[in-house]
């Protein structure tokens, strides 16, 4: 039953590790625990995950009440949580990798379902692109002895830039070269010292 497991810690070090677990799958959508570990986690994310889902004011307090980092309650908000609009829990899946070596204990990968918010950040995507290729049409309708000269113009433009990055190289050699021109002057004082024998 979620929540009962003492994995084998006191109260406040169990809540302060299960905070951190959260807070890390969701900033980075999967983490790799054991088997019991991950049953407590996927428990609390959900919890999060639905919290998002809500989007008031309160919601957003009792998150950041829970996950330790604010940039990852916004993104939980913003990205995460619209992106399971349409589900009604299950947001995680947990996997199976086999015993550990060091003490087999049992290992699992616990991830965020990636299937509902994949399809809400296609659709945007879907229809930026048309946008994006009736000016690019427009732009072929032009001659196509006009454009290809602008693109050969922009070459140059591009060996320009590669060598004025080569040129504070040289500038860089040029100072090490420096201390060597302080030791010419020693030379020169030699000389002079001869002169006043």
């Amino acid at each position: 039953m979620p929540g009962r497991r003492k994995l084998g810690r006191p109260t406040a070090h169990r809540v302060a590790m299960l905070r951190g677990m959260v807070t890390l799958l969701l900033e980075n959508g999967q983490i790799e625990t054991t088997l019991t570990r991950a049953k407590e986690v996927r428990s609390m994310a959900e919890k999060m995950i639905t919290l998002g889902k809500k989007n008031t004011l309160a919601s957003r307090r009792a998150a950041l009440a829970y996950i330790t980092k604010e940039d990852v309650v916004s993104k939980l908000f913003n990205e995460i949580a619209p992106g399971y609009a349409n589900r009604n829990g299950g947001y995680t899946q947990i996997f199976k990798i086999g015993a550990r070596r060091g003490d087999a204990a049992e290992m699992a990968i616990v991830r965020l379902i990636e299937k509902d918010a994949a399809a809400v950040k296609e659709a945007p995507k879907a229809e930026e692109k048309p946008a994006a290729k009736k000016p690019a049409a427009k732009k072929a309708s032009a001659p196509a002895g006009e454009k290809k000269p602008a693109a050969k113009k922009a070459a140059p433009k591009a060996e320009e830039a590669t060598e004025e990055k080569a040129a504070p190289k040289k500038r860089t050699t040029t100072r090490k070269a420096a201390p060597k021109a302080e030791e010419a002057p020693k030379a020169e004082e030699a000389p002079a010292e001869e002169k006043q024998d």
